[in-house]
């Protein structure tokens, strides 16, 4: 099981909630049943839901750190691979965030335009070094 393809099933969920207002089950489960998919059905379902559950205070942290940038206009997959690497980097202490960046900047590469990797890379940097005050303030 790949967690790199478990992070794209993920985003491919959260993205049907965010541009379509998907319910999260619905999206959850239409992601878990595409055929030949080797993924953590867990790891996707976390992700997900998490980040939805967490949407709120994930969106606070980048506004913050977005400067200039208001999260409405931006691509739709740059902003839900923002969101979901914000939530792994407080939420997966387990996984450093230093990797959690790298995923994210290889997603958007994959599914948004050439300038999405700086531009992901830039903002998650700007977060990372807070991470653990963040997670503090959680209750992570």
């Amino acid at each position: 099981m790949s967690r790199r393809t478990s992070r794209e099933f993920a985003l491919q969920g959260l993205f049907q909630i965010d541009v379509v207002s998907a319910d999260v089950q619905d999206a959850i489960s239409h992601v878990l049943d595409q055929e030949g998919a080797e993924v953590d059905p867990l790891f996707v379902r976390d992700l997900v839901s998490g980040t939805v559950s967490h949407q709120a205070m994930i969106d606070e942290l980048l506004a913050k750190y977005s400067v200039g940038w208001d999260l409405s206009r931006m691509a739709n997959v740059d902003r839900n691979v923002l969101r979901m690497a914000v939530y792994e980097m407080l939420f997966h202490a387990e996984t450093p965030s230093t990797v959690v960046i790298n995923e994210a900047i290889d997603l958007v590469k994959g599914f948004s335009t050439p300038e999405s990797g700086k531009f992901v890379n830039g903002i998650l940097a700007k977060i990372m070094p807070e991470v653990d005050t963040i997670r503090a303030q959680v209750g992570q």
